[in-house]
């Protein structure tokens, strides 16, 4: 993998509407770039908060979440209990969860937004969208967007985190 370009530059992703294929390459990027972080991640030190920042696990359960919250809203579908519920657990040490526990988790879910993403017809893009209980305004495209871009952003802080966490002794 570390051979290959990153995979904007790898062409289009089959399948994908040439105007998603920014949010599908970032994803594919994110979700090899959390194999590659997490390769030989200490176990013990999944729920350690260095200097009280979030956890290793806290960010893999928040990646999945993200991504999962956000394209309900883009499919224009209400946020259900298990998923509110899903919310509210992210961060809270669960000792019955490994790194790779949330690593499958996570790759579950890019494999559900790419399947979604080759579904969705562009003309729908620029359709509103309410987010969240306030009904924020989005589109269909600014939740896709959101979705890369966020998971890009707690790809980049895991990164800084493990890195930390795996010199503490």
């Amino acid at each position: 993998m570390s051979q290959l370009p990153e995979v904007w530059l790898r062409g289009p992703v089959a399948a994908i509407p040439v105007l998603l294929q920014p949010v599908v390459h970032a994803l594919l990027q994110s979700q090899e770039e959390v194999h590659r972080y997490l390769a030989d991640f200490p176990g013990d030190k999944l729920w350690v908060k260095p200097a009280g920042a979030a956890s290793v696990g806290f960010h893999l359960q928040h990646l999945t979440g993200v991504a999962d919250r956000l394209f309900t809203y883009a499919r224009n579908q209400p946020l259900t209990d298990q998923q509110l519920e899903y919310l509210a657990k992210e961060g809270v040490p669960d000792e019955s969860l490994s790194a790779e526990d949330l690593i499958n988790a996570f790759d579950r879910q890019i494999s559900l937004s790419i399947a979604y993403l080759k579904t969705l017809d562009p003309a729908t893009l620029t359709e509103y969208r309410p987010v969240g209980r306030k009904q924020l305004p989005s589109t269909v495209l600014g939740l896709l967007f959101h979705a890369a871009e966020h998971t890009q952003r707690h790809v980049g802080a895991l990164y800084v985190t493990v890195r930390v966490v795996k010199e503490l002794p």
